[in-house]
């Protein structure tokens, strides 16, 4: 008999992550990441978004990106529909290759799929990976 290797979970998610075209980092356990284990987006169920459960530090807060360029920053999800048109311009005029692109939310209790939505049809014009970033509880 065959054993796992310890470092198959991991293996899955580099796959389902390379096959997504946006990418959420959470806290895990925070609130976004309890309303997506309670029932996921249609967008996240599809695979087209991939999530990255991480862990937070005491407060369950997310430390700034280890890679990546920051190229916006809202206060909460509800922004990157009111200003959408903003969220495809900054993915549009990155450059093509590089580091992924971070949208970074600093505060959020869920993640809608209008709001996922907004940003996936950002990530369409471009060939890099775009991250999404929750970095907290709101």
């Amino acid at each position: 008999m065959r054993q796992q290797s310890a470092g198959r979970p991991r293996d899955r998610l580099r796959a389902m992550i390379s096959e997504a075209s946006l990418i959420v980092q959470l806290p895990r356990d925070g609130a976004v990441d309890r309303r997506f284990r309670a029932g996921a987006p249609p967008s996240v169920a599809s695979g087209r978004v991939a999530l990255d459960r991480i862990a937070g530090d005491a407060d369950g807060r997310l430390g700034p990106p280890e890679a990546g360029e920051i190229v916006m920053s809202v206060l909460s999800p509800e922004a990157l529909v009111r200003e959408r048109q903003q969220v495809q311009d900054v993915v549009r005029r990155a450059a093509d290759t590089g580091e992924p692109l971070v949208i970074i939310v600093e505060a959020a209790e869920e993640l809608r799929e209008d709001e996922l939505a907004a940003v996936l049809a950002a990530a369409a014009h471009t060939h890099r990976r775009v991250i999404l970033r929750v970095m907290a509880d709101a």
